[in-house]
């Protein structure tokens, strides 16, 4: 595995850069200055909402670019590189199937704003790992600002208890699978891997030049883009056998283990 072309480092982050209690190790960030004095551009693509990812890396946010929302949001320090809203006819229509379904627990996704109904209090304090701003309102038909996804979670399983009753949505939108508890329903482009092409297009970036981390089936796109794609150890099996690589699960440090890798041959090539 020849990384010496490397010019750009991309992770998801639950389950991928974050263990299992959703923490950024240490180990990363020291990481992370190594990246950063070679030249090499680090992006965070995730499900999360955009604030909830600043808050994650706070210490690197004016360093790094972010894909939020499952790529219908990306941003680099102040300058927005894409937005992606979902048409609000659709909206109403999820929501309207939604209604017949039992025990899921719908989030409408703003650019910093997520919106729910708050029904359930058990939901909202489980939200508040993901989404660090968030209006709790009577009736979420009533939003009237930019949606770019709308989030459902389930306490069981996303696949078994959600997704049957919204895949025939597949035709008009992007209906993921994006982990255990959550199925993500967006615009058809809105989805990580249009938005790293749009990044990759900004900075000139080959797949032979970008290096791609995930675990779930909303990293599939853009695992797609780069010939180094890594399924992290705990990944879903889609994932798996879609990475060209494998590495240890996310609370065995894969991704930190790859790039010290990566750091290694780079300080090798300069002596």
């Amino acid at each position: 595995m020849d990384l010496s072309k490397i010019r750009m480092v991309v992770t998801d982050m639950d389950g991928t850069l974050l263990n299992s209690n959703h923490q950024v190790s240490n180990r990363f960030f020291k990481l992370f200055e190594g990246l950063r004095s070679k030249g090499i551009l680090f992006v965070a693509a995730s499900g999360r909402q955009y604030n909830s990812i600043v808050e994650k890396l706070y210490p690197i946010k004016d360093d790094i670019i972010i894909i939020a929302e499952n790529g219908g949001f990306a941003k680099q320090k102040e300058r927005e590189i894409i937005s992606t809203p979902l048409n609000s006819d659709y909206i109403l229509e999820v929501l309207k199937t939604l209604k017949e379904v039992p025990n899921t627990h719908p989030v409408l996704c703003g650019k910093h704003m997520a919106y729910i109904s708050g029904e359930s209090d058990a939901f909202v304090q489980k939200l508040k790992e993901y989404y660090t701003e968030f209006d709790i309102l009577e009736e979420l038909t009533i939003v009237d600002s930019e949606i770019i996804k709308i989030a459902i979670y389930h306490f069981e399983s996303s696949e078994q208890h959600i997704y049957p009753h919204v895949k025939h949505f597949e035709d008009i939108l992007k209906v993921k699978i994006s982990g255990e508890n959550w199925v993500d329903i967006s615009s058809p482009k809105a989805h990580k891997g249009f938005a790293l092409e749009n990044v990759m297009e900004r900075y000139s970036i080959k797949p032979d030049e970008i290096m791609v981390f995930g675990d779930y089936n909303n990293d599939l796109e853009m695992l797609a883009l780069s010939e180094f794609s890594f399924a992290m150890e705990n990944a879903h099996p889609n994932v798996k056998k879609a990475a060209k690589y494998s590495t240890r699960s996310n609370d065995e440090m894969g991704v930190e283990i790859v790039l010290e890798q990566l750091l290694t041959e780079r300080c090798r090539e300069m002596h």
